[in-house]
């Protein structure tokens, strides 16, 4: 069992003593020379290439070029900006009203409208208030402000993460819509506190604890009568309409004047181009079951929900239902493409028939339910849920992230990668392949919410061993992008899992890799703990590397705790059971971390030797980023030395390979 910190991987530094590597310096024990205006390496001058600029974040939502009958509103909000002198505003609008009413497009389409006084960005967070998954953790909406500006890792703390935010946005001149609020308290952490940002929360609650935060409230009520034939007309033709006019309005009454329910209810309506408008608000009249059962607000969206299905062939049914079965606010075409067994011609065609009804709207990055809509595709999905079909689609997706996530581990981690998988199809899913190391980490920072999500719901359907063996292949997830609170949680259901699925090699692998997480975010004691039966178990079962491993990781949690000696002799005893094993590289890094812990000790000379072995093996094996690492470890024992010749050159070498592998931490 090899693999990570206790695991095999790269060595993480306890707080306060660590480096840190940004673009102009080298954080932590070391000599800072100020600025770097240029670097050589070993006698060579070179400039190591700069990580590519990041686009001004634009993330709103897309809306409709013209919102019928909402020129109150915009007004409204426009006075709410008239006092800002210089375009600079400081002003929190919450936009407050029922589900389907439009609230999201009405605050999009204000911001971008704006667009010329938000150079800076306009950002977007969907806090799923209302989703069936429950609300979003703001957490979450914070680490995405965080990465839009380049932050990554994100800080592991969420009050230091939301300090950092603010530090952000205190000078730059943004807008940021926090969509489907649940709480007060959600919103809070979130909002910059600048006086240059707009803030726009939409809400189906009132939200009246923001008050004292400033914020300012706009109720958005149903649309009128000539504006919801408007709204029709545009969908369905004014022709139309204006010969049926009538039984146009009898449609939209129906639909309680309601946005949502009239776009679904025109969707329905289009889709049968010679059938009269009188036969839709008779249907409208007369269906009352579908949704009923729900708890949605009105049950005219119950009425357009239903019908707009009912308009749907056989195949898209299928995949509607299907797509309920999914725990992800908002899923992809590889998703798509797993959930329904379907070639991306096909999914793309199926999606399109969707989209058109109303029935999915499609995000930048990916699809999305409405909110109700996604508790409609939730009950049509019972239907098959605990077939056979529904549970092949569960597992289609799951073994798809599995096999996906496991080609980014072997490409990122590979002497991570030892465990096994199992898959619940006979034949091994097609997992995305991946052109470097860039796209991989890319495709794991873009996946991070619906990898965790898949955890989850691999736990809870049963699916103990693709739970545990998912987190597992998460590694270099965890190892690179540093999400704190996502490391412990997934390896505490994994934990769960492995032993659910009495797996001891899987239950090892959990405990090592999670106390590296728990270590990491400063709870050392209960990673001790974790670290401790992680060796107790490894010496029962005659496991001398995952003994290895466990001691390794208690060698971590012993250094920060300034037990200096403790943690060398675990050090000591790790290289000593890797070299048995036949492992050069953990024995390597074995060695690097006891050079570590003697720089620490204020032991450098001593050091230096057994950092420099460590990188001469680490070449060999090779294993660049840790070889990088040992390098930065050189320059900081040479500096302490006064070399700082030496330092320099080890410096400018570890600085040039982590940028060209991405490693900003």
């Amino acid at each position: 069992m090899r693999g990570g910190d206790g695991t095999h991987g790269p060595h993480q530094p306890g707080p306060g003593t660590g480096n840190s590597v940004s673009d102009t310096r080298v954080g932590g024990s070391v000599v800072q020379a100020g600025e770097i205006h240029h670097l050589t390496v070993y006698g060579q001058a070179a400039a190591p290439p700069a990580p590519p600029a990041l686009p001004v974040p634009r993330q709103l939502p897309p809306t409709p070029r013209r919102l019928v009958g909402r020129d109150d509103d915009l007004a409204a909000l426009d006075r709410e900006l008239e006092e800002a002198p210089d375009g600079a505003a400081d002003v929190t609008v919450v936009v407050t009203g029922p589900a389907g009413v439009g609230k999201t497009a009405l605050a999009a389409q204000w911001l971008r409208r704006l667009a010329g006084r938000f150079p800076d960005g306009q950002l977007y967070a969907d806090l799923r208030g209302h989703a069936p998954g429950g609300p979003a953790d703001p957490a979450e909406a914070l680490g995405g402000f965080l990465r839009a500006f380049g932050i990554a890792p994100v800080p592991r703390s969420f009050a230091e993460g939301a300090a950092l935010w603010r530090s952000l946005a205190a000078e730059r001149r943004i807008a940021v819509l926090l969509d489907n609020a649940s709480t007060a308290a959600q919103v809070r952490p979130l909002l910059p506190g600048s006086e240059h940002a707009v803030v726009v929360v939409t809400s189906r609650r009132r939200l009246t604890g923001l008050g004292i935060d400033g914020a300012v409230f706009r109720p958005v009520d149903v649309l009128s009568d000539d504006a919801s034939v408007q709204l029709l007309a545009q969908r369905v033709g004014a022709e139309r309409v204006e010969r049926e006019l009538d039984a146009a309005t009898e449609v939209v009454e129906r639909c309680g004047r309601l946005p949502l329910a009239v776009c679904l209810a025109a969707a329905r309506i289009a889709a049968r181009p010679v059938q009269p408008l009188a036969a839709t608000a008779e249907a409208l009249h007369q269906e009352s079951e579908g949704l009923a059962a729900l708890d949605v607000e009105g049950e005219a969206v119950r009425h357009a929900l239903d019908a707009s299905f009912e308009v749907l062939g056989a195949d898209t049914v299928r995949l509607y239902r299907l797509l309920g079965l999914l725990p992800f606010p908002v899923f992809t075409l590889d998703v798509v493409c797993a959930v329904g067994a379907l070639e991306a011609a096909e999914a793309d065609r199926l999606l399109g028939g969707l989209i058109d009804v109303h029935l999915l709207e499609e995000m930048e990055d990916g699809f999305r339910f409405h909110d109700l809509v996604k508790l409609h595709a939730r009950a049509r999905a019972d239907e098959v849920r605990e077939r056979s079909e529904g549970r092949a689609a569960v597992d289609r997706v799951l073994d798809w992230y599995l096999a996906t996530a496991t080609a980014a581990e072997a490409l990122l981690s590979p002497s991570h990668r030892t465990l096994r998988r199992d898959y619940a199809a006979q034949q091994v899913p097609n997992a995305r392949e991946f052109e470097d190391e860039s796209a991989a980490v890319h495709w794991l920072d873009a996946e991070t919410g619906r990898l965790a999500d898949a955890v989850r719901w691999a736990a809870a359907t049963g699916r103990a061993a693709t739970a545990w063996q998912l987190v597992d292949a998460m590694w270099p997830l965890f190892l690179r992008l540093r999400p704190a609170r996502l490391w412990i949680d997934a390896h505490r259901i994994g934990r769960a899992a492995a032993r659910e699925a009495g797996d001891h090699e899987g239950l090892l692998r959990m405990l090592t890799s999670g106390g590296t997480g728990l270590r990491n975010a400063g709870q050392g004691e209960e990673a001790a703990a974790w670290f401790t039966e992680a060796l107790q178990l490894a010496r029962a079962t005659g496991r001398p590397l995952a003994e290895a491993d466990a001691l390794y990781g208690l060698s971590q949690t012993h250094r920060p705790a300034g037990r200096l000696a403790e943690a060398a002799e675990c050090l000591r005893l790790t290289a000593e059971l890797r070299e048995a094993g036949g492992d050069p590289r953990g024995t390597a890094l074995a060695r690097l971390a006891l050079g570590d812990v003697l720089l620490a000790d204020g032991r450098p000379a001593e050091a230096v030797p057994v950092i420099t072995d460590a990188h001469r093996d680490l070449v060999a094996v090779p294993a660049a980023y840790e070889a990088a690492r040992a390098l930065a470890f050189l320059g900081q024992a040479h500096a302490a030395l006064g070399a700082h010749d030496q330092a320099d050159r080890c410096y400018a070498e570890a600085l040039a390979e982590f940028r060209s592998g991405r490693a900003r931490h």
